[in-house]
């Protein structure tokens, strides 16, 4: 399980000069000179300065780096404190302390100091995913589901939307589908990409809600365009199932066109899990319109691919789509 940092935007003290080649603006080019400035500001003394060259080299991956400088000011600086609580539960540039990465998180969230009050949503969201997964501390299902309302903050848009979207997400799994609607409509409206799938899916199927197809399609293809694997293997279920094979046959394509899981789901910010669902519903009626020769040419050696990737990626998904199929519903 990996924690969630606190990734601050970087300020440009100076303006490119627009006349100046392409590759003088390379990544490397901007790192070397911010760096340069941080090293300027820390010699005169600037407050900020260790924590801006430790985020510099965490958001570059130079871990080790940027644990000396978080360690420097971790009393005072509570972004610091922060960081370190992700490295050291997450063994960024360290050992891997779990422990160690929730006490700096207790201590943010338990914090009087009116500096610590805009990190406290985010620790409170990390502490419930530690309780949740038991890593760090005894699992609780309870404690997380406190931690995570603490976090949500009724919805509040400057609160921990991520926490808003795992409570529906907790909800559904423990069946509670009217709270699991609301969390992920709070999610959604606060521009949640997985939320926005997942309340696609539950307003085509009438779940924590009356069934509206309308609101279901207009979810599922924005969620769809901005990414959401998920919702693309929902959409190619509903056109397959209403004989739009073409345009099945084309979502499903672009739902199966990467096979790399963990990197779609790190790109959206959605679960694995609900990434792979979303790929094995996709790759399964792809199939069958490549078996039938429905919407695309008909191509057995294809068909075969597709149905042994759905199988691979979500054996249970593909087991129930090929028991609907058998008994005459796809």
């Amino acid at each position: 399980m990996k924690l969630r940092s606190e990734r601050l935007p970087r300020d440009c003290s100076e303006e490119p000069d627009p006349q100046a080649p392409a590759e003088n603006c390379s990544r490397a080019a901007l790192f070397a000179k911010a760096e340069e400035l941080s090293a300027k500001r820390t010699a005169g003394g600037d407050p900020l300065a260790h924590f801006l060259k430790g985020q510099l080299y965490y958001e570059e991956g130079l871990y080790e780096e940027a644990l000396i400088q978080f360690e420097k000011i971790k009393d005072t600086d509570f972004k610091a404190m922060y960081q370190l609580g992700v490295m050291h539960y997450d063994g960024l540039g360290t050992k891997e302390d779990p422990e160690r990465g929730v006490e700096y998180m207790k201590k943010i969230l338990y914090s009087d100091s009116p500096k610590a009050r805009h990190l406290k949503f985010a620790a409170a969201y990390n502490l419930g995913r530690a309780y949740y997964e038991g890593c760090g501390v005894k699992q609780s299902t309870e404690e997380a589901e406190r931690l995570w309302l603490i976090a949500a903050d009724h919805g509040n848009p400057k609160a921990s939307i991520k926490a808003q979207s795992t409570l529906g997400m907790l909800y559904s799994v423990l069946e509670d589908l009217k709270k699991a609607f609301f969390w992920h409509s709070e999610a959604c409206g606060n521009g949640n990409l997985e939320s926005q799938g997942a309340l696609g899916v539950m307003y085509l199927y009438g779940q924590g809600i009356r069934q509206n197809t309308k609101a279901a399609l207009e979810c599922l293809r924005e969620a769809a365009e901005r990414g959401n694997i998920y919702a693309q293997g929902h959409l190619v279920e509903y056109y397959y199932n209403r004989k739009f094979y073409s345009t099945a046959a084309a979502v499903a394509k672009r739902a199966t066109e990467n096979n790399d899981i963990d990197m779609l789901a790190q790109v959206t910010d959605c679960l694995p899990t609900y990434v792979a669902k979303g790929v094995a519903m996709a790759a399964f009626y792809l199939a069958r319109c490549l078996q039938r020769g429905l919407g695309v040419r008909q191509d057995q050696a294809a068909a075969k691919k597709y149905y042994s990737k759905a199988c691979l990626l979500d054996p249970g998904v593909a087991s129930d789509l090929e028991l609907a199929a058998n008994l005459g519903r796809i």
